[in-house]
């Protein structure tokens, strides 16, 4: 049976400020592990279906695919600003417009498989190499406040099993196996 709403196939994300070692390890692993999962979760597909939006009104999962590099080059230069700077301010972006895009509506799916690959890998990598301590370092986000590490982690390793349970949601109430 679906979940009650198509939009949340995880359920929401439940923010956190500050992770546990395990939930911190556990949400690096979880972005280290995106491009291989949403690989999978693609693999098969035609190109109309790869056109299906993943619900009524939703996005496509072509354009599910490319939001994600998208959102997360955003989140590994945020969780980078971070890093480097002391409560950088960070900008938000329009998503909804952004999928709107051109290249969201026709580019191949795979350049942004890729792009994920290389990105999820340095970017797994950049977490692991930090200091427990500097997981509570932040950016000054400007519709959420402060987020430190910690919280950017937990919301894109939602973020990529959110988007990823779009399209294996999507295959399995059309049956595309």
């Amino acid at each position: 049976m679906p979940p009650a709403d198509l939009r949340y196939p995880i359920g929401r994300v439940e923010r956190a400020a500050t992770l546990s070692p395990e939930a911190r390890t556990s949400a690096v692993d979880a972005i280290a592990e995106l491009p291989a999962r949403l690989r999978k979760a693609l693999d098969g597909l035609t190109e109309a279906q790869i056109d299906t939006p993943y619900r009524e009104g939703g996005w496509t999962v072509r354009q599910v695919v490319h939001h994600l590099a998208d959102s997360h080059m955003h989140a590994f230069a945020r969780t980078r600003y971070a890093l480097a700077q002391d409560n950088p301010a960070i900008t938000a972006y329009d998503e909804a417009k952004w999928a709107e895009l051109p290249d969201m509506r026709t580019m191949p799916v795979q350049v942004s498989l890729d792009l994920l690959e290389a990105l999820h890998a340095r970017w797994a990598y950049t977490l692991r190499a930090t200091p427990a301590a500097s997981f509570a370092r932040t950016v000054q986000h400007p519709d959420n406040g402060p987020m430190t590490i910690d919280a950017l982690s937990n919301v894109y390793s939602w973020h990529g099993r959110h988007h990823t349970a779009h399209v294996t949601a999507l295959r399995e109430r059309m049956g595309w196996r």
